[in-house]
């Protein structure tokens, strides 16, 4: 519990001395230490901040959104951090909501990339999925069909979306 209760303190501080508009630093072996806590309107998932955005928009519209509060869409590199993405949007009143992440395959057919450049090792597609269906088909939406998985859908379609960035 003491170990939890340290970083929750500091994090505690640190938004108390931003809201009264003073910098806080933490001396340690007198090295200066910035915080790694999340923003207030932001939940910090496996090492990064990550943010659900209920107004649709087209996939590049909600990328370009994200990179204007310092992220990208997210990218997801694991099943733990999918679903505390999904719980993220459950929490915000919207269920399992369709939604935009950063996965696309618009510079070419089949290889799949992700907005922040990170590297795509994870895939979570629903069956028979991606399929790019009538090729026009390169983002991806989460929360696909009944297992909530991933589809492959056409960028211009308008959804909500999760923006992920560093702490």
């Amino acid at each position: 519990m003491k170990m939890l209760a340290v970083p929750l303190f500091v994090c505690a501080m640190m938004a108390l001395t931003r809201a009264a508009g003073s910098p806080i630093r933490i001396l340690q072996r007198h090295e200066v230490k910035r915080s790694t806590c999340c923003p207030s309107d932001w939940s910090e998932i496996h090492g990064r901040c990550f943010r659900y955005v209920p107004t649709a928009m087209s996939w590049a519209k909600a990328e370009k959104n994200c990179q204007s509060i310092g992220g990208n869409l997210a990218s997801v590199h694991s099943l733990k951090e999918y679903q505390k993405i999904q719980r993220l949007i459950v929490a915000a009143g919207h269920h399992h909501q369709l939604s935009w992440i950063g996965g696309t395959d618009a510079p070419g057919e089949g290889v799949w990339l992700w907005s922040d450049g990170s590297e795509f090792t994870y895939l979570h597609r629903s069956d028979g999925q991606p399929d790019n269906l009538g090729r026009k088909q390169h983002c991806i939406q989460m929360n696909f069909g009944a297992k909530k998985r991933w589809d492959d859908l056409n960028c211009l379609n308008r959804l909500p979306f999760v923006c992920a960035r560093k702490m």
